[in-house]
């Protein structure tokens, strides 16, 4: 389990150890995972999560806090340590009725160029089409490549979206960054210009994208590799059953 998860508290289901303590399941009333120390003062091994607090538990250490440290807390009735979480390949939390999902993938190495890969995003978490609403977040965990919404029909747009580019971040001795080819910082310039996320709408156990649009993922590079995307997905499952 890794932990890079939206700062958000979450209610983590199934139930979480830490410390030798459990998070409460989904059976609890709070809108978020919390539990308060009951002992004047007790270490609490958080091997897998990040830790968020509430305004009046003060933790110096919790701006330094890594992977299986321990961290003191001393007895309080308004201390409350939140633990939010990331698993990898499946489901993050459940509450009130809304469900988390992540998962990171990797894509075959593409060509430089524009390519349409909705496809490979549906194959990747088919557990999309069990949600009724929700919002789909896409990131491209590099800084040569990039994503955006495009056309999906006419394979001329991808080529015309290319050559569009490469006129207007053209290669050359014009950059102080060479020394990993001339094709480097022009990729650097176009992701930051295309963006690296994308945010898309679930509706009815699809991504509510229009008729003509297509999820891309632009490389940039001449020889980039294989590329790796982060899904997220939050939203509240269906009730028929599909």
């Amino acid at each position: 389990m890794a932990c890079s998860a939206p700062s958000i508290g979450l209610l983590l289901s199934p139930s979480i150890g830490v410390g030798g303590r459990t998070l409460p399941s989904s059976s609890s009333s709070e809108s978020t995972s919390a539990f308060t120390p009951s002992s004047q003062q007790q270490n609490y091994n958080i091997s897998s999560c990040f830790l968020t607090t509430s305004n009046k538990l003060r933790l110096s250490t919790v701006e330094g806090f890594q992977q299986g440290s321990r961290l003191p807390l001393k007895k309080s009735s308004q201390q409350t340590v939140h633990v939010r979480c990331e698993v990898g390949t499946g489901t993050v939390s459940t509450s009130s009725g809304t469900e988390w999902v992540q998962r990171t993938i990797e894509l075959p190495v593409y060509k430089r160029g524009c390519h349409i890969i909705t496809r490979d995003i549906y194959r990747a978490v088919p557990e999309l089409a069990q949600f009724r609403v929700g919002i789909a977040h896409l990131f491209v965990m590099h800084t040569s490549a990039s994503l955006t919404i495009n056309e999906n029909a006419s394979p001329d747009v991808p080529l015309d979206m290319e050559d569009t580019l490469n006129r207007m971040v053209p290669e050359g001795h014009q950059y102080r960054h060479l020394d990993e080819g001339f094709d480097d910082m022009p990729a650097h310039v176009k992701s930051s210009m295309m963006g690296c996320s994308l945010t898309i709408p679930i509706s009815a156990g699809r991504l509510n994208l229009g008729t003509w649009q297509g999820i891309w993922l632009n490389e940039h590079r001449n020889y980039g590799g294989s590329r790796h995307i982060c899904i997220t997905i939050q939203g509240e499952r269906r009730t028929d059953g599909k």
